[in-house]
């Protein structure tokens, strides 16, 4: 059986950060988050009822690192080790992975290889070593697709599948992928066909409707038939709320909870 998380970047936004995930948690979900930088994570880690499922593996939007171009991939990796330092502090297991740096805007701005030989061996061997620094220090890294038609353009992995062939060749548990079904959807949709076909490889999955990227049941996708399917297929990881509410925090909440608890 999954868990339940929500994001304190997309959930309480009026808030301080802190006050942000003790809400959540208070709510009776565990807490995720993008970013660790000018944040107190000394004040979660002495909170004993948030628990810190996931959070930003590497601090590439500080850090200008990607693993897309051999240019960035020492810096990637400083940022990988940097965030596994505020993780040992949280006491947080799973981290989330994205290729490269995005704008404000979340348009991708890392540079991108221009032969794709050289983009994807870059990646392997930038991912093989993350692995190694995963395998030693009890973590799991989930690389996230985002998509580019909408919300990511110039992101360096928008589809699943290509995500899949690098981890695969990774070939490390501790190298997983995080399914957001809201990017999935826009992206190429088939999203039952992809967590049933990738089951083994699910990491983590990020969870919001489309259009509006607000909770589940807001939109198009059918949601209870997600949550089937993952149930279905045997998934243990977690499933976090990555959403804009449409009205309220509350509501937002209580329906994910319905749909998935």
């Amino acid at each position: 059986m999954f868990t339940l998380s929500a994001c304190a970047d997309t959930l309480f936004c009026e808030l301080p950060f802190t006050e942000r995930a003790q809400r959540i948690a208070a709510a009776g979900f565990e807490v995720e988050f993008w970013g660790w930088h000018d944040r107190d994570m000394q004040a979660l880690a002495d909170d004993p009822g948030i628990h810190v499922r996931s959070m930003l593996g590497c601090v590439v939007y500080a850090d200008g690192g990607y693993i897309v171009h051999p240019d960035g991939v020492d810096a990637y990796l400083k940022g990988v080790r940097q965030c596994l330092e505020v993780a040992k502090q949280l006491d947080c297991k799973n981290m989330i992975l994205v290729t490269g740096t995005l704008d404000d805007k979340g348009v991708g701005n890392h540079p991108i290889a221009s032969h794709p030989a050289t983009r994807w061996i870059t990646a392997y061997r930038a991912l093989c070593e993350v692995a190694e620094i995963a395998e030693k220090n009890d973590v799991t890294y989930c690389l996230e697709p985002l998509n580019t038609k909408r919300d990511h353009p110039n992101y360096s992995l928008p589809f699943f599948e290509d995500g899949v062939k690098l981890v695969e060749q990774v070939g490390s548990p501790r190298i997983k992928l995080l399914m957001d079904i809201y990017h999935t959807q826009i992206q190429q949709g088939n999203v039952i066909e992809t967590i049933c076909n990738f089951k083994d490889l699910l990491g983590h999955v990020h969870v919001a409707d489309v259009p509006g990227r607000h909770e589940p049941g807001t939109g198009e996708i059918n949601y209870p038939r997600v949550a089937e399917t993952l149930r279905d297929v045997g998934y243990e990881g977690s499933v976090g709320l990555e959403a804009y509410p449409e009205e309220s925090e509350e509501k937002a909440l209580g329906r994910f909870r319905d749909i998935f608890g």
